[in-house]
């Protein structure tokens, strides 16, 4: 057995002859343990959030997305894009075209991101389930094109689910002056009728900018026939999502660009890692004050076993060894404290899943969830635990060498 680790053990343990070390010891690791404790909560708080906005996105953003590097479109039968819909891991491919037009429904109008798609769009993502109406998932009859608007694009333009007037679109013309005498010949116009739904991904991006609508509606109004600005994939189930995208990007070179779900919302995602990121900092920073307690129990401790140590000693302890002792203490203590926190830490998140403890607000329905999503990560977990025994081996390694060779001197 490692010698100093068995007397550490006893030390800590064990009765001391002041009472006071006692409770210094038990108050470092409840501190420990409050510190850990709260980074497990935190950090599974922030976890919550991503994978929930992650199941809200993925309810409108495809599988994978090809974009052009250069410019915002590209012809829709390059041979590279013809290449990579063909693929065999390739089960839906829709060609999807979006730019800013100005929308005027009555008397109220708004810049909105036009989105026209093929009519598999449905078959390429879950947007049929996110539609609310009496209509149903349609975006042209015969000649008729319909535009399927945001929740908050029919709140802010007045439409309601069904818009009894059609929605006009107003999109500059490509080629050609603006006449001074009449500004309408600069633009391209052209109308939509409502199909009876509109589409909450739950998410101001989407739901206060977009209309969806057919790619033929949108190569007329923005003057791009033939054009598109993504290839938009769904890939057969059972495919080797990395290996398939790996090879997707071979093909495109650099000159297009292979995203999948999280990396077409790569500045969202960003922000929320850099926020989680900085509550580890500043929870790590309030861990290490809480191992202050654990300084002072062990000073005090080092003081009390001073007999103990000059018996040591007589019996061939070596002065590394007796550090150790002192150092293994310490260490027991940020260990003990880590585990009791990480424990209660996991307990607290199962309430807070099973039974939404912590609530986001008092009327039901104001939010996307009523409580507080969480979602543990076993990576978060053991990245708290070693990080919760290095704090405290640094902690507590100065002064504990420091008040030894003071000791030993004696």
């Amino acid at each position: 057995m490692n010698f100093p680790f068995y007397i550490a053990r006893r030390y800590l343990f064990s009765k001391k002859s002041t009472h006071a070390i006692n409770v210094i010891s038990g108050i470092s690791v409840i501190g420990v343990a409050v510190a850990s404790m709260a980074l497990v909560v935190t950090l599974s708080v922030f976890n919550g959030f991503h994978d929930m906005v992650a199941s809200l996105f993925t309810q409108m953003d495809p599988q994978l997305k090809v974009t052009p590097v250069k410019g915002k479109t590209a012809p829709a039968d390059d041979p590279l894009l013809t290449k990579i819909r063909q693929l065999p891991a390739v089960e839906v491919a829709t060609e999807c075209l979006e730019d800013q037009a100005l929308a005027v429904y009555k008397e109220r109008q708004l810049m909105v991101r036009l989105k026209g798609v093929d009519d598999n769009f449905d078959q390429l993502t879950h947007i049929r389930e996110i539609l609310e109406g009496d209509g149903s998932f349609e975006l042209h009859a015969a000649d008729m094109n319909y535009g399927i608007p945001g929740l908050g694009v029919a709140y802010i333009l007045g439409m309601g689910y069904t818009y009894e007037q059609p929605l006009q679109l107003y999109a500059p013309r490509r080629e050609g002056q603006i006449n001074v005498a009449d500004p309408t010949e600069g633009f391209v116009e052209d109308e939509l009728y409502s199909p009876g739904v509109v589409f909450s991904v739950k998410q101001g991006k989407y739901d206060k900018n977009y209309i969806l609508t057919s790619i033929h509606f949108t190569r007329q109004l923005f003057q791009q026939d033939g054009m598109l600005s993504s290839l938009e994939l769904r890939l057969k189930p059972g495919s080797d999502f990395d290996r398939v995208k790996s090879e997707m990007q071979q093909i495109a070179g650099d000159r297009f660009l292979v995203c999948d779900r999280y990396e077409q919302q790569d500045d969202t995602f960003r922000i929320m890692k850099i926020e989680k990121f900085i509550a580890y900092i500043f929870l790590t920073f309030i861990l290490m004050i809480a191992c202050f307690n654990i300084i002072g129990s062990l000073s005090m401790l080092i003081i009390d076993k001073r007999d103990d140590v000059v018996t040591l000693r007589n019996l061939g302890a070596s002065d590394h060894q007796i550090s150790r002792i002192f150092l293994f203490e310490g260490r027991i203590i940020s260990a003990i404290g880590a585990i009791i926190g990480i424990a209660i830490g996991l307990l607290l998140c199962w309430l807070q899943q099973q039974y939404g403890i912590v609530r986001l607000g008092n009327s039901e329905g104001s939010f996307i969830v009523d409580a507080y999503p969480v979602s543990v990560h076993p990576w978060d977990v053991v990245l708290i635990f070693i990080t919760v025994l290095v704090v405290g081996f640094l902690a507590v390694w100065y002064p504990v060498r420091y008040f030894s060779r003071r000791l030993l001197k004696q």
